[in-house]
């Protein structure tokens, strides 16, 4: 390796040591309570060093949030538009996919939806996220339901949204619940969602068009079809 290579892997590494340092102490104390110096002390370096790396706490913060912002927004959107399987199966990997990343970085969680703190720049920065996470959400919807009309797409995937968010700090809460549990609950009120949308004529799988169990009767017949038929 020559020596422009060393110096690179080493820089990339004491930027990754700055990262790691950052994101435990932003979740454990907040924004305004972490200083440089208490960053730097994590990461086993100098305050001079950690600056050669961000020109600011707020530097450090934003770019933060913007690596892990995009990093939750990829493996969900890729489940979902391009994942195998039809559509109910496509939505329970994306939740697991999205729960999979929470589940992994829950330093990175806690700092993003925990402590926005006053900054202009990192409000800014959390109406962009919803808004993303929310078209997300708007594309299921779009998938799951064609034809429902525009102006109840947003506040649907608001809704999927704020329930998605809400589980998730539940769950930081309550480590010792799996996984599974968040994405079997998210994809039940995804689905409950999505049948009150879809009209009075959706027929959800295992039910007739009247809504009532599709299992046989007592005498073998549909219990929507009375024993001995009809008129």
């Amino acid at each position: 390796m020559s020596e422009i290579d060393r110096s690179r892997a080493a820089r990339a590494e004491a930027r990754t040591r700055i990262e790691e340092a950052a994101a435990r102490l932003f979740a454990e104390r907040g924004f305004a309570g972490t200083t440089i110096g208490e960053i730097a002390a994590e990461a086993g370096l100098s305050k001079p060093m950690l600056y050669r790396h961000f020109d600011s706490k707020q530097e450090l913060h934003l770019a933060l949030l913007e690596r892990h912002r995009d990093e939750l927004a990829a493996a969900p959107v890729r489940e979902l538009l391009h994942g195998e399987g039809d559509l109910d199966t496509r939505m329970t990997a994306m939740y697991d996919a999205w729960f999979g990343y929470v589940e992994s970085h829950p330093y990175t969680w806690r700092m993003m939806f925990r402590d926005t703190t006053g900054d202009a720049q990192v409000q800014a920065f959390h109406r962009e996220l919803q808004r993303r996470q929310r078209e997300t959400d708007m594309a299921l919807l779009r998938e799951f339901v064609p034809g429902l009309p525009e102006a109840e797409l947003e506040p649907l995937g608001e809704a999927i949204r704020s329930a998605l968010y809400g589980l998730a700090l539940w769950w930081l809460d309550r480590t010792e619940q799996p996984r599974e549990l968040l994405v079997a609950t998210m994809t039940r009120i995804t689905r409950g969602l999505i049948s009150t949308v879809e009209g009075p004529n959706a027929q959800m799988p295992g039910t007739t068009s009247t809504g009532t169990p599709d299992t046989p009767g007592p005498s073998g017949a549909s219990p929507s079809v009375p024993p001995g038929g009809t008129d």
